[in-house]
């Protein structure tokens, strides 16, 4: 008898479980990526529009209320909604409705149209329908990976972020030139087929896989354990706005967030208007070089994550990074000046600490908050809780390109001296959680505030 090649011995070492856990990383991960893969195409069209077209010549001085329009609508109970349903049907009508009004914005182009009011429109509710694919993507991933490797884990995971930027770039950059609209509409089907996908194939929680993992499957003869489910007789409700609230560490590291995302969405909408005045780049290869950010941002999550495991001081990890993202900052504005060698350098410095602490409590944090000892084993506070820290962390993303576009009038040192004091605020919201964990004897993973 043939002996079993080694590759596959491996593959079967891991049980369905397993399987299941790298499956639904896997697919969360793209799923989100679609996400800010359709977000990113009109930072980069309006570098070389507005004196071309009518409608950007007004979107490049308005696009700061309508993306304030876009980020704050998450501030609805999209996540308290999303815990009343089903996610994988909450988070397919999300994408399938946010890949239809991202085509729309493109089909502008295709039919020449010039008002205004549809393009507000088409934004607005764009953002509103975005808002269910955090809240549910984070639940679902905290719904099948415990506390023991959460930042590592999820510092892998919530690369998807800076990865969907990167693409996001790199489409919009291709067609920007030569058809507009197909910056937006490539990345609007993108999202769309993204949606028919998790629609098939998603599965919210480990424990709906007790079915199928007791049950053997067609024609392949494999050993599987009886599975016995105990159900209590009744399921815990979902926790209220107010009760989400009182979970001790909500309320800092939500407004920590808010800081820590106005500064890095105003680099996410600015940095290519920002290299092509600094760098005298074109659109496109402004586009290519503000990737580099997301690199950064790559392996600032995962060190971030990494670090506060082995800590297990996840408030400690992102008031280090903080302290030296606002020096960094100020270093970023001074070599971005003199060649492409120190800008690439800072580039990828700055993504790493900027966009460290806001990948950290949108992931590891808001899982370890969701599931809160205070709770009691009810899972259903995470959808919540996660969408009360994201979405007070979008009130700074509107702010931070709303204030970024005043304040370059008068000078780009302005705007870095805005990010800067965005960054120290934030590290001063986190001051008290940092002094739990510093005088804690008790080392354990996860957020150290009782």
């Amino acid at each position: 008898m043939a002996p079993v090649p080694p590759g596959t011995r491996f593959l079967a070492s891991f049980n369905r479980d397993q399987w299941y856990r790298a499956f639904t990383f896997a697919l969360t991960f793209l799923l989100y990526t679609s996400f800010h893969l359709s977000r990113k195409p009109i930072s980069i069209v309006k570098v070389t529009q507005p004196l071309r077209y009518e409608i950007f010549l007004y979107l490049f001085d308005l696009h700061k209320a309508i993306h304030n329009g876009w980020v704050t609508s998450e501030r609805t109970n999209c996540g308290i909604i999303g815990e009343r349903l089903p996610i994988r049907l909450y988070l397919t009508v999300g994408m399938l409705t946010s890949g239809l009004f991202t085509c729309l914005f493109g089909l502008g182009y295709v039919y020449d149209i010039h008002c205004l009011g549809f393009y507000i429109f088409v934004q607005v509710a764009n953002g509103l329908v975005q808002t269910t694919g955090w809240p549910s993507v984070v639940t679902c991933i905290g719904n099948w990976f415990g506390k023991g490797r959460r930042g590592l884990i999820m510092g892998l995971w919530n690369s998807h972020t800076s990865v969907g930027n990167i693409l996001g770039s790199l489409i919009a950059g291709y067609y920007v030139s030569s058809n507009w609209g197909l910056s937006f509409i490539v990345p609007g089907v993108i999202i769309a087929a993204m949606g028919v996908i998790c629609f098939l194939f998603l599965i919210e929680r480990n424990w709906d896989t007790e079915l199928l993992l007791g049950q053997e499957s067609i024609g392949v003869c494999v050993p599987v354990q009886q599975v016995v489910v105990v159900k209590s007789e009744a399921e815990p409700s979902a926790i209220s706005f107010m009760g989400a609230l009182r979970i001790p560490g909500v309320v800092e590291f939500s407004l920590c967030l808010l800081f820590a995302k106005l500064v890095s969405y105003t680099f996410l909408f600015w940095l290519p208007i920002y290299i092509t005045k600094a760098a005298h780049l074109d659109a496109k290869k402004a586009g290519d070089l503000s990737t580099l950010f997301d690199v950064g941002g790559i392996v600032g999550g995962i060190l971030a994550g990494v670090i506060s495991d082995k800590m297990g001081k996840r408030a400690t990890t992102c008031a280090v990074m903080l302290l030296l993202a606002a020096p960094t900052l100020y270093g970023f504005s001074m070599m971005s000046q003199f060649g492409l060698g120190p800008t690439i350098g800072m580039l990828l410095v700055c993504g790493g600490l900027v966009n460290g602490p806001y990948a950290l409590i949108t992931t590891a944090v808001s899982a370890d908050l969701g599931t809160h000892k205070s709770l009691k084993g009810n899972a259903r506070a995470l959808s919540t809780v996660t969408a009360i820290i994201d979405g007070t962390g979008s009130v700074g993303a509107a702010v931070g390109p709303l204030l970024a576009g005043l304040l370059s009038s008068q000078g780009w040192d302005q705007v870095f001296y805005m990010l800067m004091t965005a960054d120290f605020l934030a590290l001063l919201l986190l001051l008290r959680l940092v002094m739990k964990e510093l005088c804690s004897h008790r080392k354990r993973p996860g957020v150290s505030v009782e």
